[in-house]
């Protein structure tokens, strides 16, 4: 056959996962907030959903959180069949030939049943109150009291109105300030520069120098070493011990060889070390006072408090959104002059909002049902903190709850738990172990403690090396490969011991 286009025919099997059950492993992935925006959207798109009021949610129904009920989840990683018996929602049925083609009463009161056993987790309370007008004063005077930070391009465009250049000179101090990124060093070279406007390097050299005048010390610079210097001769310190050493040491100064610098300037190493600390006294990035604070928040999903000498574990489902079935829409199903279209446009958003509420319902059980595995297993670190946190894995919580090990990974992803030793990422209680010599195992995360507490109590004079640390953890019964302990030291940020020391 010649070349061409042809059509075939191919027959293969793929598993697909249906909407619903994409929707419902959304919704268990999605943290708090995330679950918020998601129920927002669902909200939007179908009408006979409504959200019930805060003012009108039980409190009462936190118990069901309780330590007692510990039924398994349903598991959300399987495949739809075996969802059937948790997530079945009035699948059609044959009916008998004696009955009407669209028995709509009959769905209509199974609808109102099910409506009904859903608000008796509600209770109804009159409306909220509205502000009174005081209040609504003084919470527009706290908005109207927020204040907007300055930026560092807006403290240095500030002094370049007051500074005495010409027009040329000013719009090309203007891209030099837009050019300084946020920890206050120029970002383009003066060739760059000289390329974008045309003008020579001199007069770009000439204004650069004009803006590194600015405040704080040290801004405008293009490296390290020239924002160091630049803090000096801010100082008139360009006599002393600790200029020379940056601007003709700065290599052997970052790699910590003090005896060499010693040997090229001449001096002892006690000052040497004197104009070091002198040195770290400096403003790396001198741009960083006008950073904006980025503040993250979470909200942990899962809450753990100390009851006696107990534990308990509760769900968060304050922020977790309530919605119910409106009645608007139950009584245009029960209007007998509506068609049969009408109808079933109302009767498939009904069921789609029943599967949203049940889907929010095995979250919240799948969720709580895992924080207590975390909680029976991690008790002592509970108790005592990250030193006595045990190895964990998702198959173990997983075989016990009932659930698939996917179904666990996406329940603790991106979600938090708070604790009597503070808040942390539900993942961190899933951690490998490593042997000990006793026969026992101990957690990764344990161990990489140790291993900063270690580094932390060195002499300084003489740093320890990767294997005397190896030996140590092996005389407390801890079995560790030399790369291990090095690979922790990297995470830790330290140094190796030829760098650490300190003459």
């Amino acid at each position: 056959m010649g070349p061409g286009l042809q059509l075939s025919q191919r027959l293969s099997q793929s598993l697909v996962l249906a909407p619903q059950l994409q929707q419902s492993l959304a919704l268990l992935q999605a943290p708090t907030l995330e679950l918020k925006a998601l129920v927002e959207q669902e909200l939007q798109q179908n009408p006979v959903l409504e959200e019930v009021p805060a003012q009108e949610v039980n409190l009462d129904e936190k118990s069901s959180n309780d330590d007692s009920d510990m039924a398994p989840a349903p598991d959300l990683a399987e495949p739809p069949e075996d969802l059937k018996e948790e997530m079945q929602f009035d699948a059609p049925t044959e009916k008998s030939s004696s009955e009407p083609a669209d028995d709509f009463q009959a769905e209509f009161e199974k609808l109102v049943q099910l409506d009904q056993e859903w608000r008796d987790q509600f209770s109804q309370t009159n409306a909220p109150t509205r502000a009174s007008a005081e209040d609504e004063e003084k919470r527009q005077f706290m908005f109207d009291s927020l204040t907007t930070e300055t930026s560092l391009a807006q403290h240095l465009m500030e002094q370049l109105r007051d500074a005495s250049l010409n027009e040329e000179q000013q719009g090309i101090a203007e891209l030099l300030v837009g050019n300084i990124d946020d920890y206050g060093y120029l970002m383009a070279t003066i060739d760059e520069l000289a390329a974008t406007t045309n003008l020579p390097g001199e007069k770009i050299s000439e204004v650069l120098k004009v803006v590194q005048s600015f405040e704080p010390a040290g801004i405008g610079a293009r490296d390290l070493r020239e924002c160091l210097m630049l803090q000096l001769e801010r100082a008139g310190q360009q006599d002393m011990l600790e200029y020379r050493i940056i601007r003709d040491y700065m290599d052997a100064l970052g790699k910590r060889r003090i005896p060499e610098i010693a040997r090229g300037t001449g001096m002892s190493l006690d000052d040497v070390q004197e104009a070091l600390a002198r040195i770290g006294r400096l403003e790396p990035r001198p741009g960083r006072t006008f950073l904006t604070a980025v503040d993250q928040y979470v909200a942990p999903e899962v809450f753990v408090s100390r009851v006696g000498e107990n534990f308990t574990v509760s769900t968060n489902d304050e922020q977790i959104p309530h919605l119910r079935i409106s009645n608007v829409y139950k009584d245009l199903m029960s209007a007998g002059e509506n068609n049969a279209e009408v109808k079933n446009y109302i009767r498939e958003k009904i069921r789609a909002g029943k599967f949203l509420i049940k889907s929010l319902r095995l979250r919240q059980q799948t969720i709580g049902n895992i924080g207590r595995e975390i909680v029976k297993r991690q008790r002592e670190f509970m108790d005592k903190g990250v030193a006595y946190l045990k190895p964990m894995t998702m198959a173990q919580v997983a075989e016990v709850v009932g659930v698939h090990e996917t179904t666990v990974s996406r329940a603790v992803s991106g979600k938090y738990i708070e604790t009597p030793q503070g808040v942390f990422e539900m993942k961190f209680f899933f951690t490998a172990g490593l042997q000990t010599t006793s026969g026992g195992t101990v957690s990764n995360t344990s161990v990489k403690d140790l291993v900063a507490e270690i580094f932390k109590a060195e002499n300084i004079t003489k740093p320890l090396p990767d294997q005397e640390v190896v030996k140590m953890l092996t005389a407390k019964g801890i079995t560790i490969a030399r790369r291990t302990v090095a690979k922790y030291r990297d995470e830790l940020g330290i140094l190796p011991s030829n760098l650490r020391k300190v003459y």
